[in-house]
């Protein structure tokens, strides 16, 4: 019945750098079918072989928004592992496909985002949910109540640097 649901409040240890990578195709025009579906089918395999092969995509999620777009949200062990992948044979041959099809018109666009971010500079929260993101792939811990919310997490709070409150301007 799919994934259990945990109870409770969770975060994950943020030790370790992640790469956030947004990837996105968008179909301009639906009757061109020979245009954008290469490129849907394209995505399957490129996944496939990032998480199988260990070239570093530790997970995903794929994500429909609104009629027209897909966006597969990415999570990368590391940059250097992103570039190798980005630079490897089944990437390529994805690329050039995009191109072929998608030249002589406008039939379909793609996009992406790369987030590169240092370990301690980011916070999950998951609360009476399946594992999803970060948590499917790094242990999840328990969060209390008290003092410890997102500033904590992040190590913004002056308090728990230092033990004394910065005064507020």
């Amino acid at each position: 019945m799919g994934e259990q649901i945990r109870s409770g409040r969770f975060s994950v240890r943020n030790d370790d750098e992640v790469v956030l990578f947004l990837v996105g195709i968008r179909v301009n025009r639906w009757r061109a079918v020979r245009k954008w579906l290469p490129v849907l089918r394209s995505l399957r395999p490129m996944l496939r072989e990032a998480v199988e092969d260990g070239h570093g995509l530790v997970t995903y999620r794929v994500q429909v928004h609104g009629p027209r777009e897909l966006v597969v949200v990415q999570y990368w062990r590391g940059v250097d592992e992103l570039m190798d992948f980005s630079d490897g044979a089944t990437h390529r041959a994805a690329w050039r496909d995009f191109y072929k099809h998608a030249s002589g018109g406008a039939a379909v666009g793609i996009w992406h985002e790369t987030y590169v971010v240092p370990a301690g500079r980011y916070e999950a929260i998951y609360g009476i949910v399946p594992p999803a993101g970060l948590a499917k792939v790094q242990a999840m811990v328990p969060v209390g109540r008290r003092n410890e919310g997102a500033r904590v997490r992040l190590d913004l709070d002056e308090t728990t640097r230092t033990g004394t409150a910065e005064p507020s301007a």
